[in-house]
């Protein structure tokens, strides 16, 4: 049977849309990835070609001396401030994981007195601006002492409210039934939730997982009140460090600084995609 009029108007109706929706989205991939392209070709760039004019979007004689200066100049140390935010981000992410799924089980599960409300007092921590404890929590890392140690990154990053929250909330929906059972085959507290909890949690641990990391990878001012050392600057205070120095002297050196910073990054965006985007989904948001 011959397409009707109408069938033929839909169908071009619809062609029509999805052929904006289509521009739209090259237009937004193009606003997103062209200041990465820019920033990886002026890395390539020498020195002396940065600011010629018009700008060359592909360099005419393209370089690696850049890279070469970070690692080899005395008055940087991007490999120390690399190794730094890996090892920081790597530790910190560990450990969030392990006290705040216990603390999360211990509210969902373990019955004690006062249970509820150190829980409601807990919760109350969200609804106050991290501002508002940054010099409490710098007198504390001073009187301990850990000012300018790995000590200051990592201790004060665990206390993480809203993972406890997130992770309890999940912990909540699973049957008892299962930990019922352990009981009966005469598994203890720690035992449930190290073989059956955190197993049956791998979702909702993994996009914690990713958010702890990469929101302490991409910390900036935190590592910048706390650390003083050039050798125990993270990448993001090196960064910064480098940028205010050599910006207007040595753009493409800054840019190839950022082009390090950035890969790690894009690498984990691009292997853990997926897990990200159900992170999001379950969380709610785009970062904790």
């Amino acid at each position: 049977m011959a397409a009707t009029y109408s069938d033929i108007h839909y169908k071009r109706i619809q062609l029509l849309k999805k052929t904006l929706v289509q521009i739209v989205l090259l237009f937004i991939a193009f606003v997103v990835f062209f200041p990465i392209m820019w920033m990886i070709s002026q890395s390539l760039t020498p020195n002396s070609e940065v600011w010629d004019w018009p700008p060359q979007f592909i360099p005419q004689n393209p370089t690696l001396e850049n890279y070469q200066t970070l690692f080899t100049r005395q008055d940087l140390a991007i490999g120390h401030w690399f190794m730094n935010s890996l090892f920081v981000s790597t530790i910190t992410t560990i450990l969030t994981l392990f006290i705040t799924s216990l603390a999360a089980y211990s509210f969902a599960r373990l019955r004690f007195p006062g249970r509820d409300v150190i829980f409601f007092i807990l919760l109350s921590a969200l609804v106050i601006p991290a501002q508002v404890t940054l010099i409490p929590i710098f007198l504390l890392m001073r009187d301990l002492k850990w000012l300018d140690t790995y000590h200051a990154l990592i201790w004060p990053a665990m206390a993480n409210v809203f993972a406890v929250f997130m992770l309890r909330q999940f912990f909540l929906g699973i049957p008892r039934e299962l930990e019922e059972a352990a009981i009966l085959d005469g598994a203890t507290r720690f035992g449930i939730y190290w073989r059956i909890i955190l197993p049956m949690s791998s979702s909702a641990l993994t996009a914690l997982a990713i958010f702890v990391f990469l929101g302490s990878w991409n910390d900036l001012f935190w590592p910048l009140i706390v650390l003083n050392r050039l050798e125990m600057r993270t990448l993001p205070v090196g960064l910064t460090v480098l940028s205010s120095a050599y910006y207007t002297r040595e753009q493409s050196l800054v840019q190839a600084g950022a082009v390090i910073a950035s890969v790690p990054v894009l690498i984990f965006y691009a292997f853990f995609q997926r897990q990200i985007l159900k992170g999001i989904t379950f969380t709610g948001m785009a970062g904790i």
